[in-house]
């Protein structure tokens, strides 16, 4: 049988039941460095990009491309109150890989 992504189904593990195109999607955009240290450092909380920034160990600028293609590929999220900037992780697949997600 020819694999396709309409009869490939994750079935066990974190995957499970997730759509192929987005689990790739999404795989894609955390597979670098800088972005796998931002979401380590956001977990299940909510940050401030300024928090971000003094934890991971690069630019305000730097931090900021990270998260914007993170959010486009809705990995995280954010939120402005008043002239900060807070970031959550909303995509839970990911927060079950990074082992701090909740038991499906």
């Amino acid at each position: 049988m020819k694999i396709t992504d309409s009869n490939c189904k994750f079935v066990q593990g974190v995957l499970a039941g997730e759509d192929i195109e987005y689990t790739s999607r999404s795989l894609k955009a955390i597979a670098h460095p800088v972005r796998l240290r931002i979401l380590c450092f956001i977990g299940d909380k909510e940050v401030s990009v300024k928090d971000i920034v003094a934890n991971v160990g690069t630019s305000q600028s730097n931090v900021s491309q990270h998260l914007s293609v993170m959010r486009a590929k809705e990995i995280v999220a954010s939120k402005k109150v008043s002239n900060r900037v807070f970031y959550h992780v909303i995509n839970s697949t990911i927060l079950q890989i990074m082992g701090v997600g909740k038991e499906v």
